[in-house]
């Protein structure tokens, strides 16, 4: 059994199902019916790419694993039974002879006031929409404005957290809303919008090579992004964030991606934590819990290229630990031998947009149309599905201009910040899941 179909828990699932050739009973709990490839959400939030093109069907590429609807909470594992909650408010359990806990990541609180009421986070699908629906509500309120004031603060977006999530986000996000107002009659005479990136660290991509961050700056740059590092929020309310340097900046547009935080669930279990992360070998093995892994986020993962230190939370590790714990749960039933997780990096990809991106596939450092090029390419290969489909939707945002409508499907309420659960929109209790 496998609860979660991230990165870990879907290459997991696909490699077992590849090994045990029917041999076996391969079931996959996850509250929704897909795998979201992340990497591309922030082309789904700027209107690049239909959300369907990145939700990789789990029952149309994953035969011989069943898919059960719920949502985990709680593991006895003296009986061996997962329990869960489906989409219609249902308990139910699972029995398991072997589990792979593969939860995944939420998005990171700070104790900072107001965040959490006007902040939104960018970890699952309705984050997304919401957000892309947001922008664009905001391009064409402010377009109706008479006051200056109200079209400058509607035309002001706040992105908090310089990694990878942030950059591209801020990227996607400032070309979409660029667009858009030039299409507006109502702010053809005004400014483009204002897009701040705000972070404490000294540069953008702090974890990244520093030549991916000079890539990065300089496109961002050339966009007319206000790069503040050294800078985070000390507040937030619903006009605006008030900066650590004292600065005001109105605003209705706060976006939080400062990193992400090991699933609420790891925490529950009762078993030992490092970092918030459930400890585990580097065969990927939860001490003292006979036939239980973990991987991914939620797990800390010792990283054998680094002794002393964990893997860091990527899906490019995330993905291949899930194929590592797949061939020890084999081998724990007696096919194949056991193997250590061990992983050196193979360079990282930030997509730009409009053809840049900054890339070092395999340490080489590449910027311009030809990084943008084999950025695609790359997301192209490591897509389980949809690769056509998302080929035809770049190929069509090069030659068309892009669709700037709000569909109103995902309200602000529905996609807290402090959320167990980034990937499902919230619904009233009582509605089984119809949106209202």
């Amino acid at each position: 059994m496998i609860v979660g179909a991230g990165f870990a828990g879907y290459t997991c699932a696909r490699t077992l199902a590849k090994l045990a050739k029917g041999a076996a009973e391969i079931v996959l709990l996850n509250p929704h019916d897909y795998f979201l490839y992340v990497p591309l959400l922030p082309e789904v939030a700027a209107g690049v790419l239909e959300p369907r093109r990145i939700s990789v069907s789990l029952t149309g590429t994953l035969p011989g694993v069943r898919l059960v609807l719920g949502q985990a909470h709680d593991v006895d594992f003296d009986a061996r039974r997962v329990a869960f909650t489906d989409p219609e408010d249902r308990e139910g359990s699972l029995s398991y002879d072997r589990l792979v806990l593969t939860v995944g990541s939420v998005n990171k609180l700070l104790p900072i006031p107001g965040v959490a009421e006007h902040a939104h986070g960018f970890r699952g699908m309705p984050e997304a929409l919401y957000l892309r629906d947001h922008m664009t509500r905001q391009i064409e309120l402010a377009g109706a404005a008479d006051d200056p004031a109200e079209r400058a603060a509607r035309t002001t977006f706040v992105v908090v957290g310089a990694g990878y999530t942030g950059t591209e986000v801020t990227a996607q996000g400032a070309r979409y809303t660029t667009a858009l107002a030039r299409q507006n009659a109502g702010l053809r005479d005004d400014p483009p919008p204002r897009w701040l990136l705000l972070d404490l660290a000294d540069r953008l991509l702090p974890e990244l090579d520093v030549r991916l961050s000079r890539t990065a700056e300089r496109v961002l740059g050339g966009r007319g992004v206000e790069i503040r590092t050294g800078t985070s929020v000390k507040e937030a309310t619903s006009d605006g964030v008030l900066l650590d340097d004292g600065e005001f900046v109105a605003s209705r547009s706060l976006i939080w991606c400062v990193g992400v935080r090991p699933d609420p669930f790891v925490a529950g279990l009762g078993l030992p934590t490092e970092k918030g992360r459930l400890c585990v070998d580097e065969q990927l093995r939860v001490p003292g819990r006979p036939g239980v892994f973990a991987c991914g986020d939620a797990a800390a993962v010792p990283d054998l290229t680094r002794p002393g230190e964990l893997t860091p939370m990527t899906a490019q590790h995330a993905e291949r630990q899930g194929r590592t714990a797949a061939h020890n749960v084999a081998a724990s039933c007696g096919r194949g031998a056991p193997r250590a997780y061990e992983h050196h990096d193979l360079g990282f990809m930030v997509d730009l947009g409009g053809g840049q991106a900054a890339a070092n596939p395999f340490h080489v450092p590449l910027s311009g149309p030809l990084a943008g090029a084999v950025t695609r390419g790359y997301h192209l290969l490591s897509m389980p599905g949809n690769r056509a489909r998302v080929a035809a939707d770049w190929l069509l945002d090069a030659v068309l201009p892009r669709q700037g409508v709000q569909l109103g499907l995902v309200r602000s309420w529905s996609v807290p910040l402090d959320t167990a659960s980034p990937e499902l929109a919230r619904v009233p209790r009582g509605s089984s899941g119809d949106t209202k």
